[in-house]
């Protein structure tokens, strides 16, 4: 007698984002396969060269940790460049037309460079320009302002952020508080103390609330924070500040009145009076990385954005990412193509016809828009080269859809297309696919010479 199966197998639902991903013909895909015929046209290899690029050592440096920027690259990297090249350039003038928290501006600035940068976000352009021109500032004096704040005022957190979601009670209450004094601050308090205070004051804002950044925005169900985490936090940055003033004007005095100017600016569109021996950046990458809502508690708190029309305001007039307003990408028209770009669209196209379901229909046109807006800066960027300078670029590249995007190839391509000379393309890590696992990227640096 054949004997009934007591646990009959029941068959898993899977979504269509699981089962295209268990379908996909990139599982245990490798960047280095998919881009032989790239590098092949290129006439180029790629060098492995592992290097720490990320920003995460930057919290261990002087004036780099005053503020977290997850996107950011390495204080370590630049140097290295810095190093490089100190035979080529005795004493270059360096440009960042994607400047963040101003990492390539602080050490150029450390080495006794001039810099300049031009930034789009508000927010960040405040932290880079206040970590590059506070040098000056007596310590005695900011950590007397602090100890004095006025703890009677409040002033009430941005409604529009959802803050009571955002923080607990007693920490938002706090906040405010801390808030208040620094806003209470006469005006005849020195303005570069009262932008140390904003800028120790954002620094906290995350790490004290109910959210994560990793590199994302979002809720951290598991996270619990003192109701008096904002003074404790808010007292060891300023402190932190005030012993990194303390070096830099014992071991580099010679360099606090070096020339470093952030311009809040679009790179696509500002037209730079100087000339630059080293160009060294990292442009947005081609993901879903929100740069403007990953940092919109910062911006609204300090008031570089009093609602969400403003911030995406500022979202859109960026480098596209896959997030961008579908009205953006629906009036795009193009001033620059390669075969590659309608050769990498028209297969995304094909593969969501394919699939029948795709997060952004309008994908292929947001993938070209990527390179056309990066074609624009490098218009703007290239005829500011001095002879014999280089464009340095840290980059990623992608998988959508199921096609893999060379975004260091196509980038290096762009720079060929105006003049340019491609030195050499180094693969500093290996990533992953934030779409197929195991489908293996790279991260790279592109380096160019005019």
């Amino acid at each position: 007698m054949q004997q009934e199966n007591m646990f009959p197998i029941v068959a898993k639902e899977y979504t269509a984002r699981q089962i295209n991903i268990i379908n996909s013909p990139k599982q245990l895909g490798h960047c280095d396969i998919d881009s032989e015929p790239y590098l092949k046209k290129l006439g180029i290899d790629i060098l492995n060269k592992k290097q720490p690029i990320q920003f995460s050592p930057n919290v261990n440096e002087a004036i780099h940790r005053w503020a977290p920027y997850v996107q950011g690259f390495s204080a370590s990297f630049v140097q290295s460049v810095f190093d490089q090249y100190k035979n080529d350039y005795k004493n270059p003038t360096v440009l960042d037309p994607f400047t963040g928290c101003g990492t390539v501006q602080v050490q150029s600035k450390l080495n006794g460079y001039k810099s300049f940068g031009t930034e789009l976000n508000p927010l960040l352009k405040f932290i880079a320009e206040t970590k590059l021109n506070s040098w000056d500032v007596s310590p005695k004096e900011l950590l007397k302002v602090f100890n004095k704040l006025d703890l009677s005022h409040h002033t009430k957190a941005p409604r529009f952020l959802k803050s009571e979601k955002q923080f607990s009670k007693e920490v938002l209450s706090n906040l405010e508080v801390l808030k208040g004094g620094i806003d209470s601050l006469s005006s005849r308090t020195n303005k570069k103390i009262i932008d140390l205070l904003n800028l120790a004051f954002s620094s906290i804002l995350v790490d004290v609330s109910k959210l994560k950044r990793s590199p994302c925005l979002g809720y951290s169900k598991s996270k619990k924070v003192d109701p008096h985490a904002p003074f404790v936090l808010m007292n060891q940055k300023v402190y932190q500040i005030i012993e990194d003033l303390k070096i830099i004007q014992s071991e580099f005095n010679d360099f606090i009145s070096i020339p470093s100017q952030v311009f809040l600016s679009n790179s696509m569109e500002y037209n730079h009076s100087n000339k630059f021996d080293l160009v060294i950046t990292s442009p947005p990458y081609m993901n879903g990385l929100d740069y403007v809502i990953n940092y919109k508690i910062e911006m609204g708190w300090l008031n570089f954005a009093d609602n969400q029309t403003e911030l995406k305001k500022v979202k859109d007039e960026m480098v596209v990412c896959d997030n961008v307003s579908k009205g953006l990408i629906r009036n795009f028209q193009p001033i620059y193509s390669n075969d590659w770009i309608e050769d990498i669209k028209s297969s995304i196209q094909s593969n969501i016809l394919r699939r029948g379901k795709y997060r952004r229909q309008d994908m292929p046109f947001i993938v070209h828009k990527y390179f056309d807006d990066m074609y624009k800066v490098f218009k703007m960027v290239v005829p500011k080269i001095e002879n014999g300078g280089r464009f340095i670029l840290v980059v990623g590249d992608s998988l959508i859809a199921d096609v893999y995007v060379p975004t260091d190839l196509l980038i290096a391509q762009i720079g060929k297309d105006l003049g340019l000379n491609i030195e050499k393309i180094e693969k500093a890590r290996n990533r992953r696919s934030g779409q197929i696992r195991s489908y293996k990227l790279r991260e790279t640096i592109i380096t160019l010479r005019k």
